[in-house]
């Protein structure tokens, strides 16, 4: 298993994801699911495959306010 093929997430992605999800009150919407918490988003996104991990990353990128 190569670092690509890995099912965790990197570390800047993790960080942004805690500073993204830090006392969130409305969730964001990504992949069609709600995700109000990093727990619960960091756990659907190492459920993904590479390629569908980081377009659902970068939808939670975008939806961030």
């Amino acid at each position: 298993m190569t670092e690509e093929d890995s099912p965790s997430i990197s570390r800047p992605q993790r960080r942004l994801l805690r500073r993204i999800y830090n006392g969130r009150t409305v969730p964001i919407i990504a992949d069609g699911r709600p995700f109000l918490t990093y727990k619960d988003a960091s756990q659907y996104l190492q459920s993904l495959a590479p390629e569908a991990r980081d377009a659902v990353y970068a939808q939670m990128k975008g939806e961030e306010q």
